[in-house]
């Protein structure tokens, strides 16, 4: 392939990143909305259990990781959990219950109705992610999502799935089928906050920086020791 088209499919590569983004941008109040409720959880004594299948499996460890042992000095460490990461449980669990419970399960078992769960998907179709948001809605902790493959036309100025909170649906067809798309997500979670794109590396870069930047605010709201939004 000559060095130009190798250059052309990088700035591709590049404009997609910039589109997701962008969007990540737009949902700011989401991602701020959603790492305030985390910390008011945190401060009553709640801790965090984060889930994820495959790949996102390890975000899950990740963000666990992040939240029990803070890499930025003077940060104080919050309890936090990855069910993801005791394979031994997820496959007994899946061999007795079928994989749809297997965070589920754990959810029920380990987890205060005080707690935070965070499910991690790229798709939103993850079955066992999915449950085991439910079941911890049902049990009345505080629930976010971090999801993918949302549609948002590049060029459009609102963000969909803050328009579906907000009632502003914009003036495009693509962006009312995100609306709808991202109302139809909200069901099973408390806070959705879904990549605008549909490719799974874009999707987990995304996600990266969006678990980095409510790790990043719930101490910024624990260190004011208040819950508003300024």
């Amino acid at each position: 392939m000559p060095v130009a088209s190798i250059q052309q499919v990088a700035r591709e590569a590049f404009a997609r990143r910039d589109t997701a983004g962008g969007a990540l941008a737009r949902d700011a109040e989401l991602i701020t909305r959603a790492a305030r409720d985390m910390a008011a959880r945190f401060r009553r004594g709640g801790k965090l259990v984060v889930f994820g299948n495959g790949g996102a499996g390890t975000d899950a460890a990740h963000v666990a990781v992040e939240f029990m042992h803070p890499v930025i000095v003077g940060k104080p460490a919050l309890p936090a959990l990855a069910l993801s990461n005791d394979a031994a449980t997820v496959s007994a669990v899946g061999a007795d219950e079928g994989m749809t419970e297997a965070f589920a399960h754990q959810v029920r078992h380990w987890a205060d109705p005080g707690d935070v769960a965070l499910g991690i998907s790229r798709d939103d179709r993850a079955a066992a992610v999915r449950r085991g948001l439910e079941t911890a809605r049902e049990l009345g902790l505080l629930t976010v999502a971090l999801t993918g493959d949302r549609q948002a036309p590049p060029t459009h100025p609102e963000n969909p799935v803050h328009a579906a909170n907000t009632g502003n649906t914009g003036n495009t067809g693509n962006a009312a089928e995100a609306v709808q798309a991202a109302a139809g997500r909200a069901g099973h979670a408390d806070h959705v906050i879904a990549v605008a794109s549909a490719d799974p590396a874009v999707i987990k870069e995304i996600h990266v920086t969006t678990y980095h930047l409510l790790w990043e605010l719930v101490h910024v709201f624990l260190e004011q020791g208040g819950e508003a939004l300024t």
